[in-house]
């Protein structure tokens, strides 16, 4: 029953044996290879359009060099309060772009209201005393498992792009995103006027992969060498370029998240159906619901694996019970339904 994260699963199989099949022969490296040539032509024909692309190896790094690229040291990022460049990359986005700074903004479930960006955009901006927004960033899926619908990620971008603010999407679960919603990876970014986009698949089912994908290649001057210099340029790249080919090939990405979101909407009905509502709609591969001290006992004595949850985003009206515990429970490609039933019928027993 291992709901802490979907970087505790392991590798999908297909990526697996795709990084063995690379282990044979020699290969030049740098991304001099011909993994990484297909790799990038296969994105560019996933988003229907010329892409520049940089592979690293972890999505921090995606993120923070991402930002860096796109934010001058005296600019701000505008992102949600609780975003994961905010609160889980260490100060990466900031180090790497010189000082650059981040600039918090509240938002129900994850998500930033139209009106809450226009509203910051109104603010005090503007050297010498001031930053200047640069960058607005999303996260899609959001922190709370909610997913921006491409309406809502063009109205945003709209309003960024008057105030020649740029938009760059933090991509970590964004199969699981474009899975929910059916759509396609172009409708969903620089159709509704993404600029920058960090790529997950390490949370997808792959081994350690992800990609700064930028759909103007002329705004990529300087990024080969700014991956270089902040250490991220790995030398034997066909492995990345391999997992990352393999993950996208016959829409194997999509494939697995769906899995994983299918766990999650078994796992949010269970729960529900034993009287503990998710705080908020279950619109990827992540549940979040409080769980009274004695169900929570009950399950972490059987081996139940999930985090404790802390948010100031919980939807009008919705409060966390005293005594009872927010918890994210997190299912992957390797979710099996019955570690799902298992944990329903605990949780069920111990109500």
């Amino acid at each position: 029953m291992h709901f802490a994260s979907d970087n505790a699963a392991g590798i999908a199989p297909e990526i697996l044996a795709a990084i063995a099949r690379a282990n044979e022969g020699y290969a030049l490296a740098y991304g001099n290879d011909a993994w990484t040539q297909r790799v990038e032509r296969k994105l560019a024909q996933m988003f229907e359009r010329e892409v520049a692309v940089f592979l690293t190896a972890t999505g921090t790094a995606a993120n923070a060099l991402a930002l860096a690229h796109l934010t001058p040291p005296w600019g701000a990022v505008l992102c949600h309060d609780e975003a994961h460049i905010a609160l889980d990359e260490c100060g990466a986005p900031e180090f790497f772009g010189g000082g650059i700074k981040l600039v918090g903004l509240p938002g129900a479930g994850g998500k930033i209201a139209s009106e809450t960006l226009a509203r910051a955009l109104e603010g005090q901006w503007g050297g010498p005393h001031h930053v200047s927004p640069a960058v607005l960033s999303l996260s899609q899926a959001t922190e709370a498992g909610t997913v921006y619908q491409p309406h809502e990620i063009a109205a945003l971008a709209e309003l960024a792009h008057a105030r020649g603010v740029a938009v760059h999407v933090d991509g970590a679960r964004l199969a699981n995103a474009l899975a929910r919603m059916r759509a396609s990876p172009a409708q969903t970014t620089w159709k509704v006027g993404v600029d920058a986009l960090s790529l997950g698949a390490t949370k997808g089912g792959a081994m350690a992969a992800e990609a700064v994908v930028l759909f103007d290649p002329a705004h990529a001057k300087g990024m080969p060498e700014r991956r270089k210099r902040a250490g991220h340029l790995v030398s034997k790249h066909r492995y990345i370029a391999a997992q990352i080919e393999a993950y996208c090939d016959g829409d194997l990405w999509l494939k697995l998240a769906r899995h994983a979101n299918d766990m999650a909407d078994r796992l949010a009905a269970g729960l529900v159906s034993g009287g503990l509502e998710p705080v908020w709609p279950v619109q990827a591969n992540e549940v979040f619901v409080a769980l009274p001290a004695p169900v929570d006992a009950r399950l972490r004595s059987e081996g139940a694996a999930y985090h404790p949850w802390r948010t100031n985003a919980l939807p009008p009206g919705v409060r966390v019970s005293p005594g009872a515990s927010l918890v994210r429970l997190v299912t992957s490609f390797a979710t099996r339904a019955d570690d799902v039933d298992r944990f329903v019928a605990t949780a069920r027993a111990a109500s």
